[in-house]
This record gives structure tokens, sequence and C-alpha cells, in this order.
């Protein structure tokens, strides 16, 4: 399990996202450009390690509370930064979210979230389809990809 600082350092690392401190030391962070009401990426960051990810528009997270947050208490690096980046797209960012995985020989695939599925691409070709992010995730993983 990352830490709090950890956790701090790679959520301060998305600089679209704004810092609000609030009770407990806690820590919140808004997306400002949201085209939604919602502004919420990061919910009540503690400094016990505990936190939440507003997923609500995306598929494959289990959703804690009615508000649409995922718990990111075990989650990896990997798995915090592809969250607040699906987080941030689901609030409004015009382009398909899209990130890009690389394996030992140095080849690209990437996964594009189009029309409610996750496609990878080789370039142009499509290589798979997916019904959710993790399920696309698991796919390269399994094949020896890891995100850029």
């Amino acid at each position: 399990m990352l830490t709090f600082e950890e956790k701090l350092k790679i959520v301060e690392s998305f600089n679209e996202l704004a810092r609000h401190d609030i009770s407990l030391g806690r820590v919140n962070f808004h997306y400002p450009d949201s085209i939604y009401e919602k502004k919420i990426v990061v919910y009540h960051l503690h400094p016990n390690g505990n936190g939440f990810v507003y997923t609500e528009k995306i598929e494959g997270y289990q959703k804690n509370d009615t508000k649409g947050m995922t718990n990111i208490r075990d989650f990896s690096e990997e798995e915090l930064r592809s969250i607040i980046q699906q987080s941030i797209a689901s609030l409004g960012e015009k382009e398909p979210f899209q990130e890009t995985w690389v394996n030992k020989e140095k080849q690209t695939l990437t996964i594009i979230h189009e029309f409610d599925t996750w496609d990878i691409y080789s370039g142009d070709l499509l290589d798979g389809t997916y019904t959710t992010y993790r399920a696309a995730a698991d796919y390269l993983h399994q094949e020896g990809f890891i995100p850029q």
C-alpha cells in the first residue's frame, strides 16, 4: 500500500487538479475544467492512506457509496494514476481517453475508450475490444505490457 505522502505526490503530478485542504488533515483535489457540476476527482485523501476517486461515469470500478466514489486505499501507483486519468477524462476532456502501453521490446499498444468500449490498437489496427478498462489492462499485463 502506498503511503499518504506517495499518494499525494502522485495526485499532485496532475497539473489540471487543484488541491483543497479540508478537516482532519484530509485533502480533496478538484478538476476546475469539469464540464459537469461535479468537480471533485480525489475525495478525502487521508493521512492514514485511505481516500476515494470519482468513478461514477467509469465502468469496471466498484463504487463504495452513492456519490460514485471508489476506495483507493490499496491501489498501486500504476492503478492510482490510471483511475485519476480516467476520472478526469470522464469529467470533461473532449478527446477520448487514450493510454499507451509498452513491452520490453519497445512495442506499443494503445487503449482508447470509444463508444462505451475499451479498444486496444496496434497503430491503426484494432487488436481487441473489452467492456471495461480493467479487462483491457489485464490483457495487456498478461502480454507483458505496462502503461507509459
